[in-house]
């Protein structure tokens, strides 16, 4: 009987050694090479969701940066062109305040690389770079920069459209000029100017000969010393000289983005200009309309601030 028992406890313990140990080896077997759980599957997605997204935002941001490199909209000297060599002397401070506006043009067309060109040379290198193109308007030969003479054309069509007319006032010289056409300019309004101020005493002969004798960059500073004591140089002897002619080397028809309208008066030829991209940036020179190549409201974005005079709309810059 005894032995019996034993037997019996032999047989039972064989059999709970033969169940239990298989257990024991599943359980080792898992955390030898554990399969990834729902949870840490999850935790993988979720990491993989984070690193599109990521990927996503770079590329928008790319996006956005190489859009911005058309217009920026931060402001004036952020979209002066590539190149472009800011003045450090106060005249040329004083023109890229003045008529700096031409610096910010788009669609196509090349701003100057600098403010003052210094003489015949240098301006006719520069223009010789840049593509222009001819068109006979109003019985006269106009040459800007191709796109700003196309986009002349179509407004001219679109006046004719609208029973208006847009010609140059000045013949030739309503478009393109050398530095030589700058400096005539200039001296039609200094030597009427000298004579003037001479015959009311505010300087004398000899002063007056002294500085019309001067290098042109000299005159030019003389000139503005005179007129920030009033003694001014415009047309009207009223105005800065620069409100009449532009001083030599700086004029915005240097760049072939400039043109004169005879019909200037006109409410709706102005209209139909800045419709076609062209707008008036030198205050009060009534005929002068620069080609900036872009909508009305591009313009702030530019760093370009309207300033209204006489009743009609500049634009400088901020």
């Amino acid at each position: 009987m005894k032995s019996k028992n034993l037997l019996l406890i032999a047989i039972f313990c064989a059999i709970f050694s033969a169940c239990w140990s298989p257990k024991k080896s599943d359980s080792s077997s898992t955390s030898s090479s554990k399969s990834p759980t729902p949870e840490s599957t999850k935790k993988d997605t979720n990491s993989d969701t984070k690193t599109d997204e990521k990927t996503n935002k770079d590329s928008d941001k790319k996006m956005d940066d190489s859009t911005k490199t058309e217009v920026k909209s931060v402001g004036f000297t952020a979209n002066l062109p590539s190149g472009f060599t800011p003045p450090t002397d106060a005249v040329g401070q004083k023109m890229l305040k003045e008529y700096g506006a031409m610096f910010v043009a788009k669609n196509g067309v090349v701003p100057p690389p600098k403010v003052v060109f210094n003489n015949e040379s240098e301006v006719s290198s520069w223009q010789s770079g840049i593509s222009k193109s001819s068109e006979s308007i109003g019985g006269a030969t106009i040459e800007l920069q191709t796109p700003a003479v196309k986009a002349l054309k179509e407004a001219i069509a679109d006046a004719k459209q609208n029973g208006a007319n847009i010609s140059p006032n000045g013949g030739s010289d309503a478009a393109r000029r050398n530095y030589a056409g700058t400096v005539t300019n200039w001296k039609s309004r200094v030597d009427p100017g000298m004579i003037h101020w001479v015959s009311k005493g505010k300087i004398t002969q000899a002063e007056a000969n002294r500085i019309k004798a001067l290098p042109i960059p000299e005159q030019i500073s003389e000139i503005f010393k005179l007129e920030s004591q009033g003694i001014f140089f415009a047309k009207d002897l009223s105005k800065s000289i620069i409100y009449s002619v532009a001083p030599p080397g700086t004029s915005q028809h240097i760049s072939m983005l400039a043109f004169d309208v005879k019909e200037h008066a006109n409410s709706k030829v102005r209209d139909i200009m800045a419709k076609h991209g062209w707008f008036q940036t030198v205050v009060s020179d009534l005929p002068h309309f620069t080609y900036l190549g872009v909508s009305e409201s591009e313009l702030p974005k530019l760093g370009l601030k309207k300033v209204s005079d006489g009743g009609r709309t500049y634009w400088i810059p901020e």
